[in-house]
């Protein structure tokens, strides 16, 4: 039975898109003339603003069964699928293997099977470098997955709600292409690679979802999915060209998990509900 806040409560997305989008470039685009000591630190406050965001639209939501979903989502390591979560590791560790296997045929080295000795990014020394990959894998799922998708997912089926957030969440990075010692910034050398970041972020979305949506809608789960994918990312010392390689690869295998999981990702029983029950088919219904 739905409390009195449950009916009233209505998500909304565009709010949080506008805010998540003003207060992190408010930061990242004066990061883009400072050195890069001090932009390191700027682009560290915008990383956090979604997840700032995310956690205050909650908390004023007047919803209690929004409240408790998302602190369910944070600490419900009763929630995670273990064996999903590995699978999803392996899935994509196969698709690294698989994306510099191919790359061969484009005349990338077979050394790219090692570990680089620096990260992409700049400034911030290696203790640095690895404290922003855990500390971005755990803000941006708290902040996307902590209402975002969800805000979407309430309208909408699983795939479409995966397109769009792909696309919003993809170009949310854009001002980074234009900041000093970033991974972006590197991949200015060639507007394919640029093109491919942005375009890749999309198939990823989908990937991300399963993970969230195989395990009860555990943000816990995303977060050892994100800081694998972001470790990989950096320390295997794929070219871009490879990485090029990489998203056609990623497509692939998104097609392959959408087919697979198309009762997933098309079924529209949580459309409206998500408060209400787990959304993904088979599973019994909770109370939020």
């Amino acid at each position: 039975m739905k409390t009195k806040n449950e009916k009233n409560y209505r998500y909304r997305p565009v709010l949080f898109f506008a805010l998540a989008y003003l207060f992190t470039w408010i930061f990242w685009i004066p990061a883009m003339f400072v050195p890069e000591n001090p932009g390191a630190l700027l682009m560290l406050i915008g990383l956090i603003a979604p997840a700032v965001v995310s956690t205050v639209m909650v908390l004023v939501s007047g919803c209690d069964a929004l409240k408790k979903d998302l602190k369910n989502k944070v600490i419900g390591f009763y929630k995670v699928k273990w064996i999903n979560v590995f699978w999803a590791v392996v899935v994509f560790a196969l698709i690294v293997v698989c994306s510099i296997l191919l790359s061969l045929a484009f005349g990338q080295s077979i050394d790219q099977f090692s570990f680089t000795a620096d990260f992409s990014f700049t400034g911030v020394g290696i203790a640095g470098a690895l404290f922003t990959i855990i500390v971005a894998s755990v803000l941006e799922e708290v902040g996307w997955k902590g209402y975002c998708e969800d805000s979407i997912g309430q309208y909408m089926n699983w795939f479409w709600e995966s397109m769009i957030f792909g696309a919003i969440w993809s170009f949310w990075h854009f001002p980074l292409i234009f900041i000093k010692g970033t991974y972006h910034a590197g991949l200015m050398v060639n507007p394919l690679f640029v093109v491919n970041f942005f375009v890749s972020a999309i198939p990823m979305g989908f990937i991300i979802t399963w993970v969230y949506l195989a395990s009860d809608r555990s943000i816990l789960a995303c977060i050892i999915f994100h800081l694998f994918v972001n470790f990989m990312q950096e320390k295997i010392a794929m070219t871009p060209v490879t990485k090029c390689v990489e998203t056609i690869v990623v497509i692939a295998v998104t097609v392959i998990i959408v087919i697979a999981k198309k009762d997933m990702f098309f079924e529209t029983i949580h459309v409206g509900r998500l408060l209400e029950e787990v959304s993904v088919p088979g599973k019994e219904k909770i109370e939020a």
